[in-house]
């Protein structure tokens, strides 16, 4: 049952708001003065928030409008609602602009009172899950950096968890942007190594000739150009995690070292003699299917199951659409920041548009093209103009949703109308389209709270 506290010291009214509260089907605590209030939300009272609190401007003592900073001071989710027999709109003004959710004025309208009380207490308790599912959220993000929300991904997280407290050789697998250089990085950070070096080396971004020197590193004097010693990627991750991604780029002369150093955890840099020993754990990965290069043979079949005692295979995004949205939205709120861009969120349509592409570079291309679309995007809203070059996306037909509801600028005469007459249609939309949630509309209109107000009084609109 939620929690209604009502601040008021006219008696008759506390009398009133305790008896329709609870008929409302509401628990109620009722104070005749705003201290009596504060102590009860103080560490030494009840420990938790009311669900909403009533408040009378004109208290005894500390004024609503003290109390009212206060309050949202120590609980801001908690939504205040300001009782007042003063007419004045500067007052309901005032206290929107210090966080209070509404402003009823005295003698009350006990429909409208009921109203807003179950959107006060409807807000608070979807904050409060809002708050419960991004920590759950953040705690599931927090696997890899990686942002899902989706089955597909989470089972892979789940697989990837049980083999991070151990040294077990893993080989990822999965198309090319699909994030296997992070699984590798969770993988070192969630095991006893992960305060030594996480070294990646790319296997096909390097020529072959210096591949070698590269992983194992060279002395002086080895070969032409090497004037000092190198130490290669096995030293550099001695004590941690060697990455080795695109694996099955690797030549099979290197395959075979490679292997053996798998085997004995012993190497000789190129040109020298001294052996070197490391403690490392091998994490590779690769796009392609190893299984038919080894039927190939550009691939050994004993590399590949000394290197894949714990295969994980990533999705392509394709096949996780639902995570889409989010990634979209992490990404497009990314870029506005680095950029300084308005954009803040996507029209319905170029949001289908994105769940609906192929996205043959998965994750990358959806970056990529996310980045592109803030930076031609000149309004709050992405939309499927800023993501005209997503070549072969399907014809995506117009929903109901995506064309607003009209505006009209001109009177059946012909005649333009007068920019007053479009702003109140523009305030009656919004509040239409919202349900009457002012929040909802004053955001949707770009406006703030105590401007809205201003306008509704001022088009003697009824709310």
């Amino acid at each position: 049952m939620h929690t209604v506290y009502v601040v008021e010291d006219e008696a008759n009214l506390q009398l009133l708001l305790e008896h329709n509260l609870s008929s409302f089907g509401y628990n109620v605590r009722v104070f005749t003065r705003g201290e009596d209030f504060l102590k009860e939300l103080s560490p030494d009272g009840i420990n938790a928030a009311p669900s909403l609190v009533l408040l009378d401007i004109m208290l005894p003592g500390m004024s609503g409008v003290e109390i009212l900073k206060e309050c949202k001071a120590r609980f801001p989710e908690t939504p205040v609602v300001m009782l007042s027999g003063q007419g004045r709109i500067e007052v309901a003004v005032e206290t929107i602009k210090l966080g209070a959710f509404d402003y009823l004025q005295k003698p009350l309208d006990l429909t409208k009172l009921e109203i807003t009380a179950r959107n006060a207490i409807q807000m608070f308790s979807l904050t409060g899950e809002v708050r419960k599912l991004s920590e759950e959220s953040t705690e599931r993000i927090k696997f890899a950096n990686m942002i899902s929300v989706g089955d597909a991904m989470q089972s892979v997280f789940k697989l990837v968890k049980k083999a991070q407290n151990t040294d077990i050789a893993v080989l990822i697998q999965g198309e090319t942007g699909t994030g296997k250089e992070l699984i590798a990085q969770a993988l070192h950070e969630g095991t006893r190594r992960a305060s030594a070096p996480f070294v990646a080396l790319n296997c096909a971004s390097i020529p072959k000739d210096l591949l070698e020197s590269e992983i194992f590193g060279h002395e002086r004097g080895a070969f032409t150009g090497a004037i000092q010693r190198k130490i290669g990627k096995f030293e550099q991750a001695n004590g941690g995690t060697l990455f080795l991604d695109e694996i099955g780029e690797l030549d099979l002369s290197l395959q075979a070292k490679l292997l053996r150093v798998l085997q004995t955890k012993q190497f000789e840099r190129v040109g020298g003699s001294e052996v070197v020993t490391v403690d490392i754990r091998i994490v590779s990965a690769t796009h392609r299917n190893l299984h038919e290069a080894i039927k190939q043979g550009t691939f050994r079949e004993d590399l590949y199951y000394r290197l894949a005692s714990f295969p994980v295979k990533l999705p392509p995004l394709r096949e996780r659409t639902e995570d889409i949205p989010a990634l979209a939205q992490y990404f497009l709120e990314k870029f506005a920041m680095r950029y300084d861009q308005p954009a803040r969120s996507f029209s319905p349509k170029a949001m289908r548009i994105l769940t609906h592409y192929h996205w043959q570079g998965n994750v990358r291309e959806l970056e990529n093209t996310i980045e592109r679309a803030v930076v031609l995007c000149e309004t709050k809203i992405v939309t499927e103009e800023e993501l005209h070059l997503l070549a072969g996306t399907p014809e995506i037909p117009d929903s109901p949703g995506d064309k607003p509801t009209e505006i009209h600028f001109t009177a059946t005469s012909g005649t333009i109308l007068p920019l007053d007459k479009i702003k109140e249609q523009a305030i009656r939309i919004a509040l239409e389209i919202t349900g009457g949630n002012i929040q909802e509309a004053a955001h949707k209109l770009d406006i703030g709270r105590a401007t809205f107000y201003r306008m509704l009084e001022k088009y003697n609109i009824e709310h």
